[in-house]
C-alpha cells in the first residue's frame, strides 16, 4: 500500500508502534560481540486478585528501580552517561513522608530523548501524595527499591520475597511498580507476579510493552514514552497525575490477569523518536566498538558492588 493511500485512510506510519525492546536489545548485544542471547522471562499466565476494599480505603505502596544518589559514585545527574558504579544489589526502603533524591544513571534508559531532569517521571511519590487527598486511602509509610538484576533467580527467590515482607510490615494493600530500563521492566514484572500470588494486588506502570507482556503480569499501564518516563512527562504535573490516575483506575477496573491499558497520552506528535533506541540501522561500526568497550568498562565499575553469585550477562 502506497503512502498516499495510507494518508487517505488515516493510517499511522509503521514505525509509530511500541518499540520491540527484546528484539532490539538482542540484536544490539550480538552486534557488539555478545553471542549468547539473553533469556527474557516468559510466562503464559499470571496470578490475579481483586482489591479487597475500595481504593479510597487502601494503603498504596510504590516499588521503584531508581537508585539513591551517591555523591562518591561519579556523575549521576541529568544527562549522565551510564554509570555502573551507582547500581544497587539489595532491596532498600525509604520514608514516604520525606523527599528523596533518586536517580537513574545506573540503568539503560533512553538517553537520547530523556534528559532525566525531573525525577517525578520515574518516581511518582509526589503524585501519590496528591492522590491521598481522597483518591486513595493513604500512601504506605515506605517505598521500596528493587535491584535491576539480570538474574531471574535472584529476583524471584530473593528480592521479590524481601519486598513482599516489607510491604506486609507496612500494611500495604496494593503496590504500584515503576520500572525504567528494559531489565527494570522484567524485574518489576517478576516482582508484581510474586506480590499478586501472595495477596497484594499490583499494577506495573511502564514503557516497554513487549517485555512486560512477555512476562505476563496481572495489570499493566503502558505509556508509549521513552524509557525513563513511566510515571509521566517531565515537568508536566498534569501528565504525571493523569498517568497515576490511569494506573489507579486499572487497579479497580481490571476483571482478570494480563490486562493492559494503554495511556492515551503521546510523547509528541511525531513518533520518530522510536526509531532511535538501540537501532542498528542508525549506529555505525566504529560506534558499536566504542560501546562494546564502554560496556565492558561499566561492568568492571559495577563489580565491587555486586555479590559474587550474581554474574553479569548481556541483555
Amino acid at each position: 500500500m502506497d503512502q498516499t493511500l495510507d494518508a487517505q485512510l488515516g493510517f499511522a506510519p509503521d514505525y509509530d508502534s511500541p518499540i520491540p525492546y527484546r528484539q532490539r536489545t538482542r540484536e544490539y548485544y550480538a552486534a557488539i560481540g555478545y553471542t549468547t542471547p539473553y533469556r527474557w522471562a516468559h510466562y503464559l499466565s499470571a496470578p490475579f486478585i481483586r482489591l479487597a476494599k475500595p481504593l479510597s480505603q487502601c494503603r498504596v505502596a510504590t516499588v521503584t528501580t531508581a537508585a539513591p544518589y551517591q555523591p562518591d559514585k561519579g556523575d549521576q545527574g541529568p544527562g549522565a552517561a551510564y554509570n555502573g558504579s551507582a547500581k544497587f544489589y539489595t532491596v532498600y526502603s525509604g520514608d514516604t513522608a520525606q523527599d528523596h533524591d533518586l536517580r537513574i544513571s545506573h540503568i539503560g534508559y533512553d538517553r537520547t530523548h530523556t534528559t532525566a531532569t525531573d525525577s517525578n517521571t520515574w518516581f511518582p511519590l509526589p503524585a501519590l501524595r496528591r492522590a491521598a487527598a481522597g483518591r486513595i486511602g493513604a500512601v504506605a509509610p515506605r517505598f521500596h527499591g528493587a535491584p535491576t538484576n539480570r538474574s531471574h533467580r535472584v529476583t524471584v527467590e530473593t528480592d521479590a520475597p524481601e519486598i513482599l515482607a516489607r510491604l506486609r510490615q507496612d500494611g500495604a494493600d496494593v503496590a504500584i511498580l515503576v520500572p525504567n530500563c528494559p531489565v527494570c521492566h522484567q524485574t518489576c514484572a517478576l516482582t508484581a507476579r510474586h506480590l499478586e500470588a501472595n495477596g497484594i494486588p499490583t499494577v506495573v506502570m511502564g514503557c516497554a510493552k513487549d517485555i512486560v507482556e512477555h512476562a505476563a503480569v496481572p495489570r499493566f499501564l503502558f505509556s508509549d514514552f521513552p524509557l525513563g518516563n513511566s510515571a509521566g512527562k517531565p515537568h508536566d504535573v498534569a501528565s504525571q497525575d493523569r498517568t497515576l490516575a490511569l494506573a489507579l483506575d486499572l487497579l479497580e477496573s481490571a476483571t482478570g490477569p494480563q490486562t493492559t491499558l494503554q495511556s492515551p497520552l503521546r510523547w509528541n506528535e511525531n513518533g520518530k523518536w522510536k526509531l532511535d533506541y538501540l537501532n542498528l540501522a542508525q549506529i555505525g561500526e566504529e560506534e558499536l566498538q566504542r560501546r562494546r568497550a564502554e560496556f565492558d568498562r561499566q561492568k568492571e565499575l559495577a563489580r565491587p558492588n555486586r555479590p559474587s553469585d550474581q554474574p553479569v550477562k548481556a541483555a
